[in-house]
Formats: structure tokens, C-alpha cells, sequence
């Protein structure tokens, strides 16, 4: 028999609370910036706070090297790199990105080698150009060859929507990218290289002789900010990608299209500070309790209890208690055999009707086939009213 799936919908009526940990959006709020492209998400749960123009296709500028530092430190965590090893300073790399270039350099010396832990450090640090193109030249042989590792990592984790044709961000009219992938990134990198993440708080990076200050204007304003990254050229304007732990919980930021560093740093500090302040933790679904249920076609049992991922609170903005509503969506029909622990469902929380925030749901317990009496009742109430 084919079976045409649906997605089926349950209305939960009460929010106890939720673990979370998907992608969401949340209704525009009593804020905004200068900055013609925007966007502040929840670093734990993904749960964006402000967006404005998030989606749309811009020049990322410097602020492409976090997707550079993302293959070059996921390396480093599998083994395939060392922090030791030793790349050349090619003619192309001294050139296009050193001493001769005028742009942001470690001016390392055309011919000589560094080590993978310095030209991370000054593409962190003062966005070295010279050192994101050796660090592409020496893992991939050319930046061609690298930005095509750069643009299958990128959808490995999810940034549907960027496009990469260089290491260093120079510019280049088919590299582009959104704010919402840009967030993405830097949630990518703080998540998964926690040992490395202090480096992008150091103010100044001394190699060679040479003290190069921090570009992130942030880093000592008191406001908690220890990342990520800056980013200009002529024609895209100023913008970062800017992190803090402020307040209890992590924000991810990104603005882009200013016109000065001033500005760049006034927005950006406007609504990073806003982030920190502007919202309540609400106590949500714990951990193991039991959501919902969903219908298992077959099964020795007609239902299965569904439960979040851990326990996460979520974030509303102050006096917006009463918004709250939520409800299941899953496709059906669900076959057995479902083990503990499978994802068959998405948690959707709504504030006046917007959805602000989504997470998984897995199997609370294990359901296994059903005798043919169970069977045969499944298939006729199919037959009958179909999964909905």
C-alpha cells in the first residue's frame, strides 16, 4: 500500500517547558538599527530576537574568514591538521594579501613558512589576508580548490544560502552571503571549538616583531563581547560578526552595510546591549517530560510519548507571558519499529500566532510491531479518516 504523508498537528494547551535547540523566528520587536542588514539570535536555543533584512544576498567581506577558520579548526579537531605545522607564504598569498596588497596583512615574508597557530591567530585577530589565503593554499593547493571545501562544509552545516570564492573575503562579485547564515556560522564556531573560541577575545596579536590591535572595537566596552569578527570593503560597508555572554545567555549578532567603524561599533553595541537586557527566561518543558504523543501506525502501542532534548528555557520579551501557545507537527504515518531516543517531531512555540521558536522531539519509549488485530484497526481507520 502507498501511503501519502501528512503533517499532522496536535494543539498543546499548556506550556510546562522544552528543550531546544532548532532554528526560529521571532516577531519583529520595539527595536532597530541603522544597519541596513541585521540579525541577533539565542546562541543555545537559535531563537532570533531582531532580524531585518536577514535573507538577503550581501557581500560578506572579512567576515567570510569565520567560514575559512570553521574548515581550518574542524581539521584541527579531527586530526587531519596540526596546530604546529608549517605553511608557505606563496607569491599569490604575498601579493594579493601581504605587504604589497594595502589591505589587512600579518606582512608575513614572501617564501617563508608559519606556523598553522600563527596565521589562525592573525586571521582572528587583525584579519590577515596573506594568512587565510597560506592557510587555503597549504590545505587545499589553491584558494580555488579551497573555497570549493569552503562551499560543501557550508552545507554540511547548514548555510544554505552563502556562497564562497575565497579565503579572505576580498571582494569578488559571486561570494555571497546572508546575516542569517553569517549567525549561523559564528553559532558553528563557538559551539563546536570552545578550546580555541578565547583567541578571537585577545585585544592584540604581537608575531614577528609586528603588534597588530584587535578590529573588533567591542572587545573592551564592558558589555561582554568576545567575538567574533569585522568586516569592509568599498562597495559592502562595515560589518560584524559580534558575540556576547552578557546577562546569563549567549547572543550571536550581525550587521552589515554601516558607514564607518563608528557606526559599526554603535549599532552593534545598541543591540547587542538591548539583546542582553530586553528579555525574560520562562521555564519551560523539562528534561524528560513528556510533551505529546504521536499515533504509531501498527504498533503494540497506538501512541507514543514524545520528549525534548534536555532541558532549555526559553526567552520572550518582558511582559509577553501571555502570548505563549504551541503545538506538535510530525509526518505520518509513524511505522514501528520506533527505538527510544528516534526524532519524529517538531515542538512549535507561538507568541500572538508567530513562531518563535522550534524544537525536536524524540521517542520517550520504544514501540514495537503490533499483532495483525492491531494492524488490520490501523488500516481501516486509515482507509476510513486518513492521517491527519
Amino acid at each position: 500500500m502507498t501511503w501519502v504523508k501528512r503533517a499532522c498537528r496536535m494543539v498543546l494547551l499548556t506550556m510546562g517547558g522544552l528543550a531546544v535547540s532548532a532554528t526560529s523566528v521571532l516577531a519583529q520587536l520595539d527595536f532597530d538599527t541603522r544597519a541596513p542588514y541585521a540579525i541577533l539570535v539565542d546562541h543555545e536555543s537559535g531563537t532570533v530576537l531582531f532580524q531585518k533584512e536577514a535573507d538577503a544576498l550581501i557581500e560578506p567581506a572579512s567576515m567570510a574568514k569565520l567560514m575559512t577558520l570553521a574548515v581550518v579548526l574542524d581539521m584541527i579537531k579531527r586530526g587531519a591538521l596540526e596546530l604546529t605545522d608549517q605553511f608557505f607564504i606563496s607569491e599569490h598569498a604575498w601579493r594579493t594579501g601581504g605587504a604589497p596588497s594595502g589591505g589587512s596583512t600579518m606582512f608575513a615574508e614572501l617564501g617563508s613558512q608559519v606556523s598553522v597557530d600563527d596565521l589562525l591567530h592573525s586571521v582572528i585577530v587583525q584579519s590577515g589576508n596573506d594568512a587565510a589565503i597560506a592557510l587555503a593554499e597549504g590545505i587545499a593547493g589553491s584558494e580555488a580548490a579551497f573555497a570549493a571545501i569552503m562551499n560543501e562544509f557550508a552545507l554540511d552545516i547548514g548555510l544554505t544560502e552563502s556562497h564562497f570564492t575565497n579565503a579572505s573575503g576580498l571582494p569578488d562579485p559571486d561570494m555571497l552571503v546572508t546575516a542569517r547564515d553569517l549567525a549561523d556560522l559564528g553559532r558553528y564556531i563557538v559551539r563546536e571549538f570552545p578550546e580555541y573560541y578565547p583567541v578571537f577575545a585577545e585585544e592584540e596579536f604581537t608575531w614577528n616583531g609586528i603588534r597588530q590591535l584587535n578590529r573588533n572595537g567591542l572587545l573592551n566596552l564592558g558589555i561582554g563581547v568576545d567575538g567574533l569578527k569585522t568586516g569592509h570593503t568599498d562597495s559592502a560597508g562595515y560589518g560584524i560578526v559580534v558575540s556576547t555572554a552578557e546577562g546569563g545567555r549567549r547572543l550571536v549578532g550581525v550587521l552589515h552595510g554601516m558607514q564607518s567603524v563608528a557606526e559599526r561599533n554603535e549599532e552593534a553595541r545598541k543591540l547587542i546591549t538591548w539583546g542582553s537586557r530586553s528579555f525574560e527566561r520562562i521555564p519551560a518543558y523539562g528534561e524528560g517530560v513528556v510533551v505529546g504523543q504521536a499515533s504509531v501506525y501498527g504498533g503494540d502501542q497506538a501512541q507514543v510519548g514524545l520528549v525534548g532534548e534536555g532541558s532549555i528555557d526559553i526567552y520572550l520579551p518582558r511582559g509577553n507571558r501571555r502570548c505563549l501557545s504551541a503545538h506538535i507537527s510530525y509526518t505520518a504515518p509513524i511505522l514501528p519499529p520506533v527505538r527510544q531516543g528516534d526524532r519524529l517531531a517538531q515542538l512549535n512555540i507561538l507568541c500572538n500566532d508567530q513562531l518563535i521558536q522550534t524544537a525536536p522531539l524524540y521517542a520517550a519509549e520504544p514501540v514495537g510491531d503490533g499483532d495483525i488485530v492491531r494492524k488490520a484497526s490501523d488500516a481501516l481507520w486509515e482507509l476510513a479518516f486518513g492521517w491527519f
